[in-house]
């Protein structure tokens, strides 16, 4: 894989899909649909997805592409493929809260190693360089140049005093009692794929996730902690996350900075 194309096409789809949910978010009413799981399904993710498969394809003809929004692009696997939800955090984004993303990212023989998470709603954009290295960049993001660009890492967390980041939609009981086994100075809650993000700038120390998942929702946060010197690893047994799973569907997991002392199930 051409890492450096592979940066630029990723980024530059991310903002192409980001600014065509912003002008649908921003509009007077869009309709909201079922899937067949009673997940929510918008124009936008639809749009967003049309947009990004199209230019993946483009760069990438051979590659496999698996995207939430194209049921078909489940039945296959691979060991090397690119990996899309056009917009996560959909609740979010119907109820007009801001914490979506759009997520794009390239899994190699089971670990996401480069990626993209781009929250237009609150101008955040996070991506792994050609080098693997997390970076958030800044200004206006323009498609054609890259702003200024600074490198992000994880905290070095205090073990007595750390930052945790859950979920703003899928919060339960299970995780309220696993977060209760650490000090917890401060608690934060985001939507969507920022979770990671948090983590990956040192925002956060610690995100757990006790509840359901696709390997789209995951991937390209997952991919900007790794390149920003964290860790994600499986809930039941703390052996790394991987991806390329027949039916794309995640365990519980942990998302973390290294030093964080992890408690058992």
């Amino acid at each position: 894989m051409d890492y450096q194309k592979l940066t630029s096409v990723m980024r530059r789809a991310a903002l192409d899909a980001g600014a065509k949910i912003m002008e649908i978010y921003d509009g007077d009413d869009f309709e909201v649909k079922s899937k067949s799981d009673a997940s929510p399904v918008t124009e936008a993710d639809e749009a967003a997805d049309a947009l990004i498969s199209a230019a993946l394809r483009a760069a990438f003809p051979d590659v496999l592409i698996v995207t939430e929004e194209q049921s078909d692009s489940h039945l296959e696997t691979a060991r090397n493929f690119l990996i899309v939800d056009p917009l996560d955090g959909t609740k979010e984004f119907v109820q007009r809260r801001g914490d979506f993303t759009v997520n794009i990212a390239y899994v190699e023989n089971g670990v996401p190693v480069r990626g993209v998470v781009y929250a237009p709603a609150k101008n955040r954009l996070f991506y792994t360089g050609p080098d693997g290295g997390s970076v958030e960049e800044t200004g206006d993001f323009a498609l054609d140049a890259v702003g200024p660009v600074a490198p992000i890492a994880v905290s070095r967390p205090d073990n007595a005093a750390l930052v945790v980041v859950a979920s703003k939609s899928h919060r339960d009981q299970a995780t309220d009692d696993y977060i209760g086994k650490y000090a917890v100075k401060d608690m934060t809650s985001a939507g969507s794929s920022l979770k990671f993000c948090l983590v990956a700038t040192g925002e956060a120390d610690l995100y757990p996730r006790l509840g359901r998942t696709m390997e789209w929702d995951t991937a390209a946060g997952h991919a900007v902690l790794n390149g920003a010197g964290g860790q994600v690893i499986r809930f039941d047994d703390h052996t790394p996350l991987t991806y390329g799973k027949t039916d794309y569907a995640n365990p519980f997991f942990i998302a973390y900075a290294p030093g964080v002392v992890l408690k058992g199930a």
